[in-house]
């Protein structure tokens, strides 16, 4: 398999995004969230698509990692992607925050997760929030030198405990 291209995400981009977001997290959360709150929490691709639009329309940086099938249908068309900016706690452990990575499940282990954080993050402090649950994300962070710092939240729209995870 010919690895995906990486780039900037555009307006453009905001529907083939939000396919991906919504499609990642079906295919992350699985096990995770209730198949039926799963299905209903990732079934508005209008909403979704909104919000891609309106993050990319404000300057957000999101990366994206471009399915190499070029005749990919538009939910298959990103493979991944990253979002990053300023740390948007009030108690934040470092400046930069690292919003969402996510890849499609065809690309797990495939490296582009790696991938994403070098063009995106690189080597730089930065801190993310990821369900205390989610140990396959646990294990990717902790690979890259991320550490649990012991802050918690609750997220109310999938129901889930997260933790705080920061490189220094």
């Amino acid at each position: 398999m010919h690895q995906p291209e990486i780039r900037p995400a555009t307006v453009d981009d905001a529907e083939a995004g939000a396919w991906c977001h919504l499609l990642c997290w079906r295919e992350a959360y699985a096990g995770l969230v209730p198949a039926d709150v799963l299905l209903e929490r990732t079934s508005d691709i209008a909403r979704r698509t909104e919000r891609w639009q309106a993050n990319l329309g404000a300057g957000r940086t999101r990366w994206i990692a471009l399915n190499p099938d070029p005749s990919a249908p538009v939910e298959d068309r990103v493979a991944g992607f990253i979002g990053t900016g300023p740390g948007r706690d009030d108690d934040a452990p470092v400046a930069f925050e690292l919003e969402a990575i996510y890849t499609r499940r065809a690309f797990w282990k495939t490296g582009l997760g790696t991938r994403l954080l070098d063009v995106a993050v690189g080597k730089q402090p930065a801190f993310l929030w990821v369900f205390e649950g989610n140990t396959r994300a646990r294990a990717f962070y902790q690979r890259h030198g991320f550490a649990p710092d012991g802050t918690a939240k609750y997220d109310p729209y999938f129901d889930l405990q997260e933790i705080r995870m920061v490189r220094h």
